[in-house]
Formats: C-alpha cells, structure tokens, sequence
C-alpha cells in the first residue's frame, strides 16, 4: 500500500512521513502545492491512499516561513485544491502535536486495514 501525504508548506509531512515509515507504511511526499497542475499528485503517485494535512497562515510562519506572504500561502491552497477534495483523510495540524497528527494517521490507516481484510 503506498501512502501519498499531501499539503501546503511547513504542515508536517516530512514529519508525518517519518512517524508512518518507523511503522512500517510506505509512503511518499507529494509536493503539489508547488504545481500548476491540479491532478499532480495523482499523475505522479497515484497512492492508494491520500492523507492531507492543513495548516493555518499564521501557523507556517511561526512554523518557519515568515519570509513568505499570505498571497503566497493562499496560492498554495489553491493548487492544492484537487488533492484536498480527494484525500481520504484530512488533518489540520494547526492545534494538532505531531504524536496525535501521527496517532490520528495511524488509527485511520489501520482501520482500512482491518477492512481490507474483511473483503
């Protein structure tokens, strides 16, 4: 199963991704918020699952990115929307601490394990 993470700058796929790979899932970083293609994400991984994470302006610069501005963070969102609209688990990681952004992962993940069994 690959695992596609999604979202704009400084949401924490990196960091997701690391916390995923230690158990075991593959996954792959997704940089569509840095194309104009809409269905990047899908032409390039076609993950069998789609994850995206959120985050807040406010939150991605105090996160890092205060050389950036809102035109530019509102950008983002907007090449991100196809892959927002099809993720089949979003997490806004504005309140979210990266052990419960992973845990939330995880819990999902390992549900549609569970029901991929069953079939």
């Amino acid at each position: 199963m690959l695992i596609g993470i999604v979202g704009p700058c400084k949401s924490g796929k990196s960091t997701l991704i690391r916390g995923l790979e230690k158990h075991g899932y593959t996954c792959r970083h997704i940089a569509q918020e840095h194309s104009f293609a809409p269905t990047m994400w899908l032409r390039i991984t076609n993950p069998d699952i789609l994850i995206f994470l959120d985050v807040s302006y406010k939150q991605t610069i105090k996160r890092g990115m205060p050389q950036w501005s809102e035109a530019d963070y509102d950008e983002e969102q907007h090449r991100l929307r196809h892959a927002r609209e099809h993720a089949d688990l979003y997490i806004d990681t504005d309140q979210s601490p990266e052990a419960e952004t992973l845990n939330t992962a995880l819990d999902f993940l390992r549900m549609g394990d569970v029901e991929k069994g069953d079939q």
